[in-house]
C-alpha cells in the first residue's frame, strides 16, 4: 500500500517534468547563494581563529603596558628573576617595496609549547634562527612575494598565514629598528607557586586574559554580516519560487490525495509519504545547490580575500577547503526551506475531509482572502521600522529594519496590486478592457509570490546599487582631495632615507612626510600620523568638521585631528582631550573622513610626533611637482638609488589601484545581486509556466466570445508586463529606503562612516530594461504554448465543464 501510494505521489512529476524542474532549480539555486555565502564565511573564520592563535593569543595569559607603549627588555630579565616564566614577543609592521609584514619575534628557548608556531627541534634550525642574520619563516605565498627582497634567509612555513613572519626576537628587533624594545610578555601556564608579586616587579603592567575571538574576527564581523546577510535574501527570493511550486503541486494533487484517503490510507500516512517525498526532492536539490554553492564561492573567493586585505589587513587564503560543517548546512538549509515552503500545504492536507472536491485554482481564490491580513501585517512591521529607526542602535537593529522594510513592502505589494486592478477594471468602459483588469486580477494570487520575490531582488538592485554609487561619487571625489602629492617614495633604510631628502630637496615643490607609528588609544589600536605644516593639507584634507585654525594649532602641537570612525566609536568630539600612547594629551580640534579605513586614526604636527615618538619610521614621503615633472624625477629616483617600481608610486596609479580595491571591495555584492535578480526572474517564470497550464478555462469563453487566439496572447503578454512595471515601480521607493538604512545606519554601525546619499535614474532604466526582459523571456514560451492551443482543446473546456 505505501509503495503503490508513493508511486501515486511520484507520477505527479512525471507527468509535469517541467514543474519538477522548477522545483529544484529553485531550491537549488536559493541552497547555492545561501552555501557559497556560508562556504566563504568559514573560510574567513578558518583564517581569523588561525591569527587568533598565533603564539597561543587564544589560550595564554600574556603580559602587556597599561599605556600601550613597548615594554624595555630588562623587565624580562627582571620578572624571569622574579620567579615569573615568561617569554618575550616583539611585534610590528615591516614595510619591504609593496609588501607589508606582520613581523613576530619571539624568543625560542622560553616560549611556551601551547605558544609553538614553528619546528626549531630539529636541532640544525635553533642556532641558525637565533644568530644573524637570522632565519624569516613565512608562508609559502609571501616567499614568492618577498622575491628579490633584502631579507633573512627565507623558511618556508606551511601552517602560517600570508603576511605573517616569525624569527628571532634579536633579529626582529634589527628589522623593526626596536632595539632592546619588547610588545608583550607570554605567560606560561604553569608558574612557580613563589614568584614576586607582579606589581612589585613590574608595576607598570598588566594582566591580559586569553582571547579566544581575536580582534581580526571582531573587525570583520560587520562584513561577514552583511554578505550573510544577502546570502539570506536570495535565498529567501528562491523559496517564494519553492513555495510556489509546492502549493500548485498540493493542489493539483487534491483528488489524487482524496483518493488515496477513500482506499484507506490515514491522513497521518499521508502527510508521513509528502514528508519523505519533500525532504527526498530537498535532499536532491541540496546536494546540487552546495555543489553549486562551492563553485560560486571558489568564484567569489579571491575577490572576498583582496577585499579582506585592502580593508582590514585580514590575510586568507584564495584558495577554498572544502569543510563538512558548511556542507551540512547547506544541505540542513535545503530541507527546511522546502518544509517552511510546504508547511501550509501540509497542514491544509491534516486537516482535507476524505472527500474535499478537487479544486485547481481553490487555494488560488481563497489566498484573495489573505490581502487585508497582509496589509495588517505589512503596516505593523513598517511601524516596527520606524520605530527601531527613530530609537534603537547597533548593526543587528539596522539588519532588522532591512528587513522590516524589504518583508513589509513584499506582503503590502500584492495589496496594492488589488487595489489598482480593481480601480482599472472600474474606470474601465469597454468590455474587453474591463475583462482583461478583472481577469489579471484573478489571476494575481497566483502570481503574487513570484512578484514578491520580483519586488525584493528590484529593491535590493536599486538600494545597493544606489549605496554603491553614492559610494563610488564619494570616494573618487575624497581621493582627489586625499591623495594631492603627484609622487609618492618609500626608502628601504633611515640612511637611504636621508640621502633621498637631500637629493629631492632641489628637486621638487615640497617633501611631505608620511610618518606614522601604531599604538592604543581608548584600548583600541589606531595610527598616528605626523603632518607638515603645508598649503597641500589645509587646501585639499577632507574635514567633516573642525575650529577656525585648526591647521595652525596642528602645526603647533597644541591639538590632533581624529578620522570620523575614531570619532563615533569613541563619542570624541571637538575640543575634547585626547590620550595618546605614551601618556601624551592633546585637544581635538578637528574631523575628517576616511573612508575605506576600519581602524582609527589620529593626525598631529610632525614636530609634535618626532618628538614624542622619537623612533618613528621614517620611510615614506609624498612629494609635490609640476605634472610636467613627475616622469623624470620618477626615472630619477629609480635609477639614482636602484628603488624598486613598487617603492616610486605616481599619483595616478596610486589612485587607479585604490579604485581597483574599492570596485573589487562590491564586486561580490554585485554578483549577489545579479544572482538574486536571476532568481526572481526563475521565480516569476515557473509560475507563468505553472498557471499557462490553469488557464483554458478563462480564455476559453473569451476566446467563444469572438477574441482570436492571437488576441489572447497580446493580452497574456500585456498582463505580465504591467504587472511588472507596476512592481518595479513600487521597488523604487524601496530601494531608496533601503539605500538610506544602508547609508546611513549599516554602514554607520558597521565601518564608521556616513556617506552621503546620491540618486541616479539612469541606473533605474536600465533596471526597468532588464526587468522587462527577463519578465519578457519569462513569458515566451507559456506564450508560445497559448499560441499553438487549437479550437478543440479550447471547445474541450466545455464539454468538460464541471
Amino acid at each position: 500500500m505505501f509503495y503503490a501510494s508513493m508511486s501515486a505521489l511520484l507520477s505527479h512529476w512525471r507527468r509535469r517534468p517541467m514543474q519538477l524542474a522548477m522545483l529544484l532549480m529553485g531550491l537549488s539555486l536559493a541552497t547555492a547563494l545561501w552555501s557559497g555565502v556560508q562556504a566563504i564565511n568559514a573560510e574567513a573564520r578558518a583564517s581569523y581563529n588561525r591569527a587568533a592563535s598565533m603564539l597561543g593569543q587564544d589560550r595564554l595569559e600574556q603580559l602587556v603596558s597599561a599605556d600601550g607603549e613597548t615594554i624595555p627588555q630588562q623587565v624580562f630579565v627582571d620578572l624571569r628573576r622574579a620567579g615569573w616564566l615568561v617569554s618575550p614577543v616583539l611585534e610590528g609592521q615591516l614595510r619591504l617595496g609593496a609588501v607589508r609584514l606582520h613581523v613576530f619575534g619571539i624568543e625560542p628557548v622560553s616560549l611556551p609549547h601551547e605558544a609553538q608556531q614553528v619546528d626549531l627541534a630539529g636541532g640544525d634550525s635553533l642556532l641558525p634562527f637565533i644568530t644573524p642574520p637570522g632565519l624569516l619563516y613565512v608562508s609559502p605565498g609571501t616567499v614568492e612575494q618577498l622575491a628579490g627582497q633584502q631579507t633573512p634567509p627565507l623558511r618556508i612555513a606551511k601552517d602560517l598565514l600570508p603576511g605573517i613572519a616569525i624569527t628571532d626576537i634579536g633579529i626582529a628587533q634589527s628589522l623593526l629598528g626596536k632595539p632592546g624594545q619588547i610588545s608583550r610578555l607570554i605567560v606560561s601556564p604553569d608558574q612557580p607557586v613563589d614568584r614576586a608579586m607582579l606589581a612589585r616587579t613590574a608595576p607598570h603592567l598588566t594582566l591580559k586574559k586569553p582571547d579566544p575571538e581575536g580582534d581580526l574576527a571582531r573587525l570583520t564581523d560587520s562584513f561577514h554580516l552583511n554578505l550573510t546577510a544577502f546570502g539570506f535574501l536570495a535565498f529567501a527570493v528562491g523559496l517564494f519560487m519553492v513555495y510556489s511550486a509546492i502549493g500548485l503541486a498540493f493542489e493539483q494533487r487534491r483528488s489524487t490525495f482524496r483518493t488515496l484517503r477513500s482506499l484507506g490510507l490515514s491522513t497521518r500516512s499521508l502527510t508521513g509519504l509528502l514528508l519523505t517525498e519533500l525532504i527526498m526532492l530537498a535532499l536532491v536539490a541540496g546536494v546540487a545547490g552546495v555543489t553549486l554553492g562551492y563553485l560560486v564561492a571558489s568564484l567569489l573567493l579571491p575577490g572576498v580575500a583582496a577585499t579582506l586585505q585592502g580593508l582590514y589587513g585580514a590575510s586568507i587564503p584564495g584558495v577554498l577547503t572544502l569543510r563538512p560543517t558548511w556542507w551540512a548546512t547547506g544541505l540542513g538549509i535545503a530541507v527546511f526551506g522546502t518544509l517552511l515552503s510546504a508547511a501550509q500545504s501540509l497542514w491544509r492536507i491534516w486537516r482535507m475531509p476524505v472527500l474535499a472536491p478537487a479544486q485547481p485554482r481553490a487555494w488560488g481564490r481563497a489566498s484573495e482572502g489573505t490581502f487585508r491580513i497582509q496589509a495588517i501585517a505589512a503596516i505593523t512591521l513598517f511601524a516596527l521600522t520606524l520605530a527601531l529607526a527613530r530609537w534603537s542602535t547597533g548593526l543587528i537593529a539596522g539588519f532588522f529594519i532591512l528587513g522590516g522594510l524589504l518583508l513589509g513592502a513584499a506582503l503590502m505589494l500584492p495589496v496594492l496590486l488589488a487595489l489598482f486592478l480593481l480601480f482599472m477594471q472600474r474606470w474601465s468602459v469597454r468590455p474587453v478592457t474591463a475583462w482583461f483588469w478583472a481577469d489579471t486580477r484573478q489571476q494575481l494570487p497566483g502570481l503574487s509570490l513570484a512578484l514578491m520575490a520580483l519586488l525584493l531582488a528590484l529593491s535590493a538592485n536599486v538600494g545597493v546599487g544606489t549605496m554603491v554609487s553614492s559610494f563610488r561619487l564619494t570616494f573618487t571625489g575624497w581621493l582627489d582631495q586625499r591623495l594631492a602629492a603627484e609622487l609618492y617614495v618609500t626608502a628601504r633604510t633611515e640612511t637611504e632615507a636621508t640621502a633621498l631628502r637631500e637629493w629631492l630637496t632641489p628637486r621638487v615643490d615640497a617633501i611631505l612626510p608620511v610618518w606614522n607609528v601604531e599604538g592604543d588609544v581608548q584600548g583600541q589600536p589606531v595610527q598616528i600620523f605626523g603632518v607638515a605644516d603645508d598649503a597641500t593639507y589645509r587646501d585639499n584634507w577632507p574635514l567633516l568638521q573642525a575650529t577656525s585654525d585648526v591647521w595652525d594649532r596642528v602645526a603647533r602641537g597644541e591639538a590632533a585631528l581624529v578620522n570620523e570612525q575614531l570619532s563615533r566609536r569613541d563619542h570624541l568630539n571637538i575640543g575634547d582631550p585626547l590620550i595618546l600612547p605614551g601618556g601624551w594629551t592633546t585637544v581635538i580640534a578637528g574631523v575628517y573622513s576616511d573612508y575605506g579605513n576600519p581602524t582609527g586614526q589620529v593626525i598631529v604636527g610632525i614636530a609634535a610626533l618626532t618628538s614624542h615618538y622619537p623612533d618613528v619610521p621614517r620611510l615614506r614621503y609624498g612629494l609635490r611637482m609640476a605634472h610636467a615633472k613627475v616622469a623624470g624625477v620618477r626615472s630619477e629616483l629609480r635609477k639614482q638609488f636602484n628603488l624598486p617600481e613598487q617603492n616610486v608610486v605616481d599619483q595616478a596609479s596610486l589612485k587607479r589601484r585604490s579604485i581597483q580595491i574599492f570596485e573589487q571591495t562590491f564586486a561580490v555584492t554585485a554578483a549577489l545581486n545579479v544572482l538574486t535578480l536571476g532568481v526572481a526572474g526563475l521565480a516569476m517564470f515557473a509560475s507563468l509556466m505553472t498557471l499557462s497550464g490553469m488557464r483554458l478555462p478563462q480564455l476559453a469563453p473569451a476566446w467563444a466570445m469572438g477574441l482570436t487566439r492571437r488576441q489572447l496572447v497580446l493580452l497574456e503578454l500585456a498582463r505580465a508586463m504591467v504587472l511588472v512595471v507596476i512592481t518595479l515601480l513600487a521597488a523604487l521607493p524601496v530601494g531608496i529606503g533601503l539605500a538610506w538604512v544602508l547609508l546611513a545606519i549599516v554602514n554607520v554601525e558597521a565601518f564608521g562612516w556616513r556617506l552621503p546619499m546620491h540618486l541616479f535614474p539612469a541606473d533605474w532604466l536600465r533596471l526597468g530594461a532588464s526587468a522587462l526582459a527577463a519578465a519578457l523571456l519569462s513569458a515566451l514560451i507559456p506564450l508560445w504554448r497559448l499560441a499553438r492551443v487549437t479550437p478543440t482543446d479550447l471547445l474541450k473546456v466545455f464539454a468538460n465543464e464541471r
